[in-house]
C-alpha cells in the first residue's frame, strides 16, 4: 500500500525487532491516518528537495515493539507520527538543518551525530497537525546516558 508517490506502508512499519519477536507491528486505523500525514507532510518533501532514496531507519512501532527496543513511553513512533531517517549521501545535520528551515514539524531530533562524520547518527522527525511546536534538538551521549541538548549542534 502506498501512503505517497515514494513511501510506502511495508517501509514505515518495518521492524527487525518486531520479526525476530513475531510481534504484530500492524497500525491501526488512526496510526495509518497519522503515518499517511507524516508520509505527505514531512518525509515525501524531503524526498522531493533532495532527489534521493529516504532511508526509514525506523517508522511506526507497535506499543510492544517501542518497549522492545527501550522507547519513551510516549513515542510519537507509537502513533504512527514519528520516523528516523537518513539519506545515504547527505550528511545528517544537513538533512535536519534542511526540515527546521522549511517544514513545519513537532520535533527534528539530530540523534548521535558525530561532527566531522556525516553519516554517524540519523534523524528522528515527528508531525503531529495538532501539536507542531517545532521543537529542535541534539541527543548525544553523556557519561553513557542520552542527553537532549536544544538546537542542533553539529
Amino acid at each position: 500500500m502506498k501512503l505517497t508517490a515514494n513511501f510506502s506502508l511495508v517501509e514505515m512499519t518495518k521492524s527487525e525487532t518486531a520479526l525476530r519477536h513475531d510481534i504484530d507491528n500492524t497500525p491501526d486505523a488512526d496510526q495509518l491516518e497519522n503515518l499517511t500525514t507524516l508520509c505527505e507532510c514531512v518525509l515525501q518533501p524531503v524526498r522531493e528537495r533532495f532527489g534521493m532514496p529516504v532511508k526509514v531507519n525506523s517508522g511506526f512501532r507497535s506499543v510492544e515493539v517501542n518497549t522492545k527496543v527501550g522507547g519513551s513511553k510516549t513515542s510519537d513512533h507509537c502513533k504512527g507520527m514519528a520516523a528516523d531517517i537518513e539519506i545515504p549521501g547527505v550528511a545528517n545535520a544537513e538533512l535536519a538543518q534542511w526540515v527546521v528551515d522549511n517544514l513545519n514539524f513537532r520535533q527534528v531530533i539530530l540523534e548521535f551525530y558525530t561532527p566531522g562524520v556525516p553519516d554517524s547518527g540519523w534523524v528522528h522527525v515527528s508531525y503531529n497537525p495538532g501539536d507542531n511546536k517545532k521543537q529542535v534538538m541534539t541527543a548525544a551521549k553523556e557519561n553513557g546516558k542520552t542527553v537532549y541538548l536544544p538546537g542542533l549542534h553539529a
